[in-house]
């Protein structure tokens, strides 16, 4: 529920001031003012997972590997070399992550 908090706010004795028929008339009020929501377009932005996704189209620049990366040959995943953990004794290198 959204809260003004411009409005003025009530002391103690302006609560205890206030009727039994106007708290009432307020709880009403409240439960009278429902907001209508269109489930259709609530639901038209949700994504399921395992949904159809065929009909989509993906479009990504790929770069080549740069001068200062390598590929992992554990995970084999593009990483800088300051990921680098050691060469295995074939000579390939592999990532700080893989070596843990």
């Amino acid at each position: 529920m959204a809260t003004d908090y411009d409005t003025p706010r009530k002391t103690d004795d302006d609560v205890n001031e206030d009727s039994i028929e106007e708290l009432k008339a307020r709880r009403n009020d409240k439960s009278a003012s429902t907001v209508d929501v269109d489930e259709f377009e609530q639901a038209e932005g949700l994504e399921l997972p395992g949904a159809d996704l065929s009909n989509e189209e993906l479009s990504v620049r790929v770069l080549p590997r740069q001068a200062d990366e390598f590929t992992c040959m554990s995970c084999f995943l593009v990483h800088h070399r300051s990921q680098l953990a050691s060469e295995t004794k074939n000579g390939q290198p592999i990532c700080r992550d893989c070596a843990a």
